[in-house]
């Protein structure tokens, strides 16, 4: 069985089931991608999300893995974002410029606590990625946070405009004559998806539904996740921007047209009821506390979504005959997709070794 015959199922047009669907009919592979929803009006999590790609940042809550995984991803980013503007003519706004964690001075031992805890994490030896800002240094990478004196800066860390992304890919992957299959949910089997039209045989399936195959993959749970979308021309950030607080990091992550996506909520539920009045509170007085300008700022959209996670909060890449689930990608989307794509190839590609050693057998 040639690579170049196979016939694919992804179903899940999300991040993962997009970049999947995208990478692999790039290699001439055929491809059909089933969506229970539409794919020009997404609303999953990662329609949902900031679009930050943050390994350092998420190091302190997460264990070394996701560091690695993110790490691994950062290669892949800059790349698959050119070969995509190049292929679709359209503009996806990646930026590696890093990140910048801030603390109020009576907050100061946050700061402290997570340079400590990165290091303890990465080793002395690669203390190098974490840059301690005085107020000069800090000032010059972000003028807007005149109220703070110091600050770490992770210069490796990117973001992307997942409200960019999605489309980019939608048109590439109608311009490599993927099927696309919208409003069609579908269950995953073996070499088989089963839809309301009945079952479909493929050389193999892939399951990226995230909370859709809750059934199929054990433990699997939704964590609510609330973000508002502020504008004002006001503040100008350059940079995605983490304010550390004893209850929540929030995340400032400027966009186009002065947009600014802020976040930092998480809470074991998959209520996707809309944003709660303490949530909008909170986060509100903490942007304002990072400028007193955002106070004029004007709400223009509140989103909600669940995020797919698995007990450990660790990604699974589980590889059966004829079957690959990927899924758990909890809050880490855009941090992990790319990774996580290169090994969902890599068990394609064993899948078919295995077929044709089967064959020759």
């Amino acid at each position: 069985m040639a690579q170049a015959q196979l016939n694919i199922a992804i179903a899940g047009a999300g991040l993962m089931g997009r970049l999947l669907a995208w990478r692999l009919s790039e290699k001439g592979l055929r491809i059909t991608l089933f969506e229970s929803g539409s794919l020009e009006q997404p609303t999953g999590a990662c329609h949902t999300a900031a679009g930050m790609i943050s390994p350092l940042s998420e190091l302190f809550h997460c264990p070394l893995r996701i560091y690695q995984l993110g790490m691994q991803s950062l290669q892949f980013w800059p790349q698959w974002v050119q070969q995509l503007e190049l292929a679709t003519g359209t503009t996806v706004d990646y930026r590696q410029s890093g990140s910048i964690l801030i603390a109020h001075p009576q907050d100061r031992s946050e700061l402290l606590q997570f340079q400590q805890e990165l290091i303890a994490k990465l080793g002395h030896e690669n203390q190098s990625q974490l840059q301690w800002l005085d107020n000069i240094a800090l000032h010059k990478l972000e003028p807007e946070l005149d109220r703070f004196d110091q600050g770490l800066y992770l210069a490796s860390e990117a973001d992307i405009d997942n409200r960019k992304l999605l489309p980019a890919l939608r048109k590439a992957l109608q311009q490599n004559r993927v099927q696309l299959r919208e409003n069609t949910s579908a269950e995953c089997h073996p070499g088989t998806v089963e839809t309301a039209n009945g079952c479909e045989a493929f050389d193999i399936v892939l399951d990226t539904r995230g909370l859709g195959a809750s059934s199929a993959v054990p433990g699997l749970r939704g964590v609510r996740g609330e973000v508002m979308v502020v504008e004002t021309p006001e503040v100008q950030l350059n940079r995605p921007v983490r304010l550390l607080h004893p209850r929540y990091q929030l995340y400032a992550v400027p966009r186009a047209d002065n947009h600014t996506v802020i976040g930092a909520t998480e809470i074991e539920s998959e209520d996707l009821s809309p944003i709660s009045l303490r949530s909008t509170m909170e986060l509100s007085s903490a942007l304002y506390s990072i400028h007193p300008a955002f106070a004029e700022a004007r709400v223009i959209e509140t989103r909600v979504n669940c995020r797919p996670a698995t007990m450990d909060n660790l990604p699974i890449v589980d590889s059966t005959p004829g079957l690959i689930r990927v899924n758990g990608l909890f809050r880490h989307g855009y941090l992990l997709a790319p990774a996580l794509v290169t090994q969902a190839e890599a068990a394609i590609t064993k899948q078919i070794q295995n077929s044709l050693i089967g064959e020759v057998t």
